[in-house]
């Protein structure tokens, strides 16, 4: 299904052929939050913000209209570890596209007043961060297992680092970690893949391999905390978890599977049977497992009436502590892994999704696996493996929890 191809200069292409009229594409670069610099923070994010306001060749409107003028769409997005510039546009856009990007990832100018104006967009949101509990509480829950390390701090960084930052810091920011051999590009549409390579050598092959100056610091220590935060909601937000795999790790398949069961997006996860519609004590409980290169998280959120938290945080024990002590019987587990696959199968058929799916699989293990082999990793999955990673990774008590009162 996938072809793939690796430049000169280390850049490496992934491509899905479908036979539709609109395309996808995305240039993933390998760097993040975690790569900040202690007086850099939020400069990853940032920079994902002013790599749109000027290039050597082009002002902020002609960036914004090159693709949006043919009907096409251009965003972005930063996490602790990659920084990706996607579109959306007509297929017969393909050249007008992977041209953009080599424009504004290699040759942005980052001009001084739209720096300066682009602080504000950012303490925005930051401030708009702060006025979702039920957001922001994901970030806080990080930092919270994670403190001391640079892999717990908010992408966006915080209103003293932003107003810190400079032109000077971030032209020092790229020139240290955008590089060709750290990048992606992944693309899911209608064009032959020769052409397509063709099209990648022309814009990107003058950048020169680099070497990012930088070593990612991996956490080393956790120790269970809870901790409670006044922040005068008319909810109660709640998480709990724990660290768990990194993407390396065999059993992150059956950690997923285990955290579908448990609070996926299905209305029939055990979590939203048992605290919302059993009780009717939640409106917003779900699981999520998110591996990083050298570490992962755990996390079961909830929000529900002040006086319910602690009914529902031991409700939300008692389900890990059943996955580990009961094993799944033969019709339960192939229910839970029907659901799985499902899921996936339906996810596929979003092109977006697939193709920043695949591009980071590429950029992660330079290789994706295909939808069979997966759904046969699932498929071997057993009960007894599940009874040990959810004693590893949902032991009551290993658990953090973060309680916003």
């Amino acid at each position: 299904m996938y072809q793939t191809h690796i430049f000169a200069n280390g850049l490496r292409l992934i491509h899905n052929y479908v036979p539709n009229k609109a395309a996808y594409c995305g240039l993933i670069i390998n760097v993040g939050s975690r790569d900040e610099r202690e007086d850099e923070l939020g400069m990853a994010h940032f920079i994902e913000h002013v790599i749109f306001k000027g290039t050597e060749k082009r002002k902020a409107y002609h960036i914004l209209s090159r693709l949006e003028d043919v009907g096409g769409e251009l965003n972005a997005y930063t996490t602790k570890e990659d920084t990706c510039v996607y579109a959306t546009f007509m297929a017969k856009d393909y050249e007008r596209a992977l041209e953009l990007f080599a424009d504004i990832v290699f040759h942005s100018v980052f001009p001084e007043k739209e720096i300066e104006k682009e602080k504000d967009v950012v303490l925005d949101e930051i401030n708009s961060y702060k006025d979702n509990p039920g957001e922001l509480i994901f970030d806080d829950f990080e930092e919270l297992i994670y403190t001391g390390y640079p892999i717990g701090r908010n992408i966006l960084g915080d209103e003293a680092s932003v107003e810190r930052i400079s032109r000077d810091m971030v032209l020092d920011f790229v020139k240290r970690n955008y590089f060709p051999n750290r990048m992606v590009i992944s693309s899911v549409g209608d064009i032959p893949f020769e052409k397509l390579v063709r099209l990648v050598e022309k814009y990107f092959s003058p950048y020169e391999v680099g070497t990012p100056l930088r070593t990612r610091i991996k956490p080393e220590i956790y120790t269970p905390r809870f901790v409670e935060m006044d922040k005068d909601t008319h909810q109660s937000h709640c998480i709990i978890g724990n660290i768990a795999y990194d993407y390396t790790e065999d059993n992150r398949l059956a950690l997923s599977l285990l955290m579908n069961l448990l609070g996926g997006t299905g209305m029939n996860s055990r979590l939203n049977l048992n605290i919302r519609e059993k009780y009717g004590l939640a409106y917003n409980i779900e699981a999520s497992y998110t591996p990083y290169s050298d570490t992962g998280v755990s996390m079961i959120y909830f929000g529900c009436d002040p006086e319910n938290a602690e009914w529902c945080l031991n409700l939300c024990k008692k389900e890990m502590r059943a996955l580990y002590e009961e094993k799944l019987g033969p019709l339960q587990l192939k229910r839970a892994k029907a659901q799985m696959v499902g899921q996936l199968a339906i996810s596929s058929e979003n092109y977006e999704n697939l193709m920043l799916s695949i591009g980071k699989s590429f950029l992660i293990y330079d290789k994706v696996d295909s939808l069979e082999d997966i759904y046969t990793q699932i498929e071997e999955i057993t009960p007894e493996l599940l009874i040990r990673v959810a004693k590893e990774i949902f032991d009551v008590d290993k658990q953090s929890v973060l309680l916003y009162k």
